[in-house]
């Protein structure tokens, strides 16, 4: 068990990203690349913050955060539990929307490099299929 929080969750603190919103997202990652699945407990509090060495409350919110989102549920005497197994076809223009903004970065990102569309497009394939 020793480590598991490290393995789950990399922090970087000079990201410009709050870290309770890094440890949100991986969770998300993780579970949408099968990495965690649905029914799977994650590390306690105080197991992640002791292991990344960060405050307790920041891994607090983020997991209160994700059990409103829907994407975790408390169960009593043992934690937090995914309970998110799938997303539902109603949510699929949410999460669409949730992307726009991560591809215009890409757009931008590849004009200043003089990359063209059809070459991004193959390294994105790539990575998928990863």
């Amino acid at each position: 068990m020793k480590n598991k929080a490290k393995y789950y969750f990399q922090i970087n603190t000079s990201s410009g990203v709050p870290i309770y919103r890094q440890i949100i997202d991986q969770v998300k990652t993780h579970i949408a690349t099968g990495r965690i699945k649905p029914d799977t407990f994650l590390l306690s509090v105080r197991q992640v913050a002791g292991e990344l060495e960060i405050n307790p409350m920041t891994v607090s919110k983020a997991y209160s955060t994700l059990e409103k989102e829907g994407v975790l549920g408390y169960v009593r005497g043992q934690g937090m539990k995914v309970k998110m197994k799938s997303h539902a076809r109603a949510d699929l223009k949410k999460r669409e929307r949730e992307l726009i903004p991560l591809l215009r970065e890409v757009k931008v990102k590849a004009s200043q490099l003089s990359l063209q569309p059809k070459k991004v497009i193959d390294l994105l394939k790539a990575l998928w299929e990863e």
